[in-house]
């Protein structure tokens, strides 16, 4: 039995509306109200006054661009490998890299830690690097993926015209290829650096002490001050929505590119 597509629409209005919605409103209240449930500045305010904010924020920025400029330089090799076939069964080793996507995460960053310990002795002497290296390999599947589906998608053709026409393969790779697999490195780059700023349990597990931005939330709602830990999250909210409006210029940079080297 079909359901009529006005009733599966509202079923998913509903599910909008009491999951994704109900939860922002319920943030933004905290946010913006003191303890007596009057509308402030003050949180807003206290956010970019307080040094450990800022500073919090500041070390999560360092750790997602690094994170981010990292896995972006492992998966596109990669997916460039698999998308061309340049190995035996590509899709067999493209299963390889999804697989730990399917384990949970803890146990995946308690392998790590061992393998680290093993290497390194005691981990808790390079809490930065260790966190780094967490942070790659519980996010690199998230960069792979996307590169590769934009790069199995290049029309074979293209990549024949250009060789005809006496290009290299460098000057192939950077002015056809790279240009046409944007969407996916744009969409690589989001899913991980996004996550990498707020996911503490890598800093927990590699023993560093330092909070980052989803740290610092648990700490405020942990210690019953769902105000401060509102906002934050609120900011947070703010630097993805500019981040997606920022996106969207370029994605439409690209599909124009896409269509002038096409025709």
């Amino acid at each position: 039995m079909k359901l009529p597509g006005k009733a599966f629409n509202i079923i998913y209005m509903v599910f909008l509306l009491l999951l994704v919605v109900l939860p922002l409103v319920i943030v933004l209240y905290y946010a913006f109200t003191d303890g007596s449930g009057h509308f402030t500045w003050e949180n807003f305010f206290l956010f970019f006054s307080n040094s450990r904010t800022l500073a919090t924020l500041f070390y999560s920025l360092v750790i997602a661009l690094i994170t981010t400029a990292v896995a972006l330089f492992l998966a596109y090799p990669t997916a460039y490998i698999l998308a061309q076939r340049m190995v035996k069964n590509p899709a067999l080793w493209l299963m390889v890299f999804v697989t730990p996507m399917w384990i949970n995460s803890v146990l995946r960053l308690t392998a790590l830690k061992e393998i680290l310990s093993a290497i390194e002795g005691n981990i808790a002497y390079y809490p930065f690097l260790n966190t780094i290296l967490g942070m790659t390999y519980d996010f690199l599947p998230f960069m792979i993926m996307p590169i590769y589906n934009s790069l199995i998608q290049i029309d074979p053709s293209l990549l024949e015209a250009a060789s005809d026409l006496g290009a290299r393969q460098k000057d192939t790779l950077l002015r056809v290829i790279i240009p046409l697999s944007m969407p996916g490195i744009i969409s690589g780059v989001t899913m991980v650096f996004l996550p990498a700023m707020t996911n503490y349990v890598v800093l927990d597990m590699m023993y560093n002490g330092t909070f980052i931005m989803g740290s610092l939330i648990g700490s405020y709602f942990n210690s019953y001050d769902w105000h401060n830990g509102s906002m934050i999250s609120a900011v947070l909210l703010l630097l993805i929505f500019v981040m997606t409006m920022v996106d969207n210029p370029k994605r439409k940079d690209v599909k124009r590119q896409k269509a002038e080297v096409t025709e």
